[in-house]
């Protein structure tokens, strides 16, 4: 071993002393790395060869299971029978048209024409036009003064349907001519009545415009211009502007399981107008009514039960008399159902701030005098209660009570004569064709109406159907001594039928008695009494044949039994009337 060692330390010290005796070399010395990828073989992974063995308790052993059926017959209902296939009845579907033309005629010289053309460009825009003409030529019997009737309006309108709105406009004009036929019992002289002139036109012009929104807040805006007019130089211009904003409540009705909404209409409302004379005197009468109405309501739908509420800010300006009224007016409508489709039960509060116009009072009274006070009626509160439902598959009622207080309710009341009989001129003047106790004014007061309503349908079938509807009220005045002219009792049972070919209604219409004044002498004089206005019935039937799918015929009769009754104080209403014709619809 040291023999070994000895060697290795002399070889060590010889080379040593050997390279110190060479030449230094001048070649630097570098670094080469040589760097190769690895792609291992799967050979090369190394693998686990031994399998792990699961021991397994004796609780989670597999266990053998055994099935045990008992089996018993069991009783059945069904016993499968043969019958006969019954056949369905299913209607032929009627085909509408867009256009028609009716012309008829009746008795009391009665002729009627009536006609409706619209066109249409694939539902993006559509035209139409319409007209009507009814007229009577001939005198009621027993009227000393002419009692003809002639009524003509037209129209017109077109309508676009654009991406994220509809917009509309229509034109509609009107012309009416009565006659203040219905004179007090007075012994008018022959030279009188020929200086009567009874005779009274109203005209109307109205122009609309409307647009309604698709899927925006804003639901729809409209606004109106009319002026309505008469032969004595009225004028009434009125002008309506009416929006609804929609705002759904989302994020709540998601929470409570509701659907809620909240919504805001707005209402600007002016009207002006003016009469020549008032009844009294010479004297000009003026009016002009500015109102606001800005209403946000509030809809909660839970279940079977909805509920609305809304809260009416309301301001009014009479500039003529310099009255400026604000209003704060409530409402809330709740409904629900109780049993079913049995018993639904709806309640709730109104109020409201309504404008009395010249044209309105006309449509509801012909026979008005252009000598009229116009103010607004004030609906202080109004609660109601009511059930409806199904007393069977075929048979609804509706019943409902309620209890209104009303401030300036207007009622019709007969004017006075100026005229005894004999004369026809006052003060220099010939009096006018309404001054003769054969017109009517309007008186307001405070009135509470109680009203009792109730409404019977019975759908016998498909093709026939009965509807009775009876309504009691009940007045309560302050300061007038009756409701004039106004019924207690009114009833109407109607029935409608219906096939392929015949179509037939039949109404009948039940007024309770009414009161008017009758007064000492010629005007101005003081209230003498009452006028009691018989109750009447009324029974009307219309009905028709198709002849084919284009051409109808028609058949209305009304005052079946031919009853003189008076519809307003001392004017008689026409008897027995007939009226037949044709009817032909098309398509362009």
């Amino acid at each position: 071993m040291k023999k070994r060692f000895v060697i290795l330390l002399s070889l060590i010290i010889s080379f040593a002393s050997f390279s110190q005796k060479q030449r230094k070399d001048t070649l630097q010395t570098a670094v080469v790395e040589i760097s190769t990828t690895f792609n291992p073989d799967i050979a090369d992974v190394k693998k686990i060869r031994n399998n792990p063995r699961l021991e397994f308790s004796k609780r989670t052993k597999k266990k053998k299971l055994s099935y045990n059926f008992f089996s018993a017959p069991v009783a059945t209902t069904f016993i499968p029978k043969t019958g006969i296939i019954k056949k369905l009845d299913i209607h032929k579907k009627e085909q509408l048209y867009k256009n028609y033309i009716a012309a008829g005629f009746g008795n009391f010289n009665t002729p009627y024409i009536e006609a409706f053309l619209h066109s249409s460009a694939r539902f993006n825009s559509e035209f139409g036009v319409n007209a009507k003409y009814l007229a009577s030529n001939n005198n009621i019997q027993s009227t000393k003064l002419n009692s003809t009737y002639a009524n003509f309006n037209a129209g017109a309108f077109y309508r676009k349907q654009d991406r994220y709105f509809n917009w509309k406009i229509g034109l509609q004009t009107e012309r009416n001519n009565y006659n203040w036929y219905g004179l007090p019992k007075l012994n008018f002289t022959a030279l009188t009545l020929k200086n009567i002139e009874e005779t009274q036109q109203y005209n109307t012009f109205c122009l609309d415009g409307g647009l309604k929104f698709n899927d925006a807040y804003i639901d729809y805006i409209n606004i109106s211009f009319s002026n309505f007019t008469d032969k004595f130089n009225s004028n009434e211009t009125r002008i309506l502007l009416n929006s609804k904003l929609d705002y759904p409540l989302f994020k709540i009705g998601q929470f409570f399981n509701t659907s809620n909404e909240i919504t805001l209409q707005t209402n600007v409302d002016y009207l002006k107008g003016s009469f020549e004379k008032s009844y009294a005197t010479n004297e000009k009468i003026a009016y002009s009514i500015f109102t606001i109405n800005l209403e946000p309501s509030y809809t909660y739908n839970y279940k079977k039960i909805t509920i609305n509420a809304s809260l009416k800010t309301a301001f009014s300006s009479d500039s003529e008399n310099s009255i400026n009224d604000f209003f704060l007016l409530p409402n809330l409508h709740m409904k629900s159902k109780l049993y079913k489709q049995h018993v639904g039960i709806y309640s709730g509060f109104k109020s409201g701030l309504h404008t009395n116009t010249y044209q309105q009072f006309s449509r509801k009274n012909p026979f008005v005098s252009p000598t009229l006070s116009l103010k607004q009626t004030l609906e202080k509160s109004n609660y109601y209660i009511g059930f409806h439902g199904y007393i069977t598959n075929t048979i609804t009622y509706n019943i409902k009570t309620s209890t209104k207080n009303e401030k300036d309710k207007p009622l019709f009341l007969r004017n006075n004569s100026k005229s005894d009989g004999t004369t026809f001129v006052t003060n220099g003047n010939k009096l006018l064709g309404y001054e003769f106790g054969n017109s009517f004014r309007i008186v307001y007061d405070d009135v509470r109406t109680t009203t009792f309503f109730g409404e019977l349908t019975y759908e016998f079938s498909e093709n026939l159907s009965f509807n009775t509807q009876i309504t009691y009220r009940n007045f309560k005045l302050t300061n007038v001594l009756s409701p004039w002219n106004l019924p207690s009792i009114k009833g109407v049972f109607s029935t409608n039928y219906k096939e392929d070919q015949w179509f037939a209604n039949a109404t009948i219409f039940y007024i309770d008695e009414r009161t008017d004044a009758v007064y000492d002498t010629q005007f101005q004089s003081n209230m003498a009494g009452f006028q009691n206005l018989s109750g009447f019935v009324d029974v009307n039937i219309n009905g028709g044949y198709h002849i084919n799918k284009n051409i109808s015929t028609f058949l209305n009769i009304n005052n079946i039994l031919n009853n003189q009754y008076q519809r307003f104080a001392n004017f008689n209403v026409q008897g027995f009337q007939l009226l037949a014709g044709i009817t032909y619809k098309f398509d362009f």
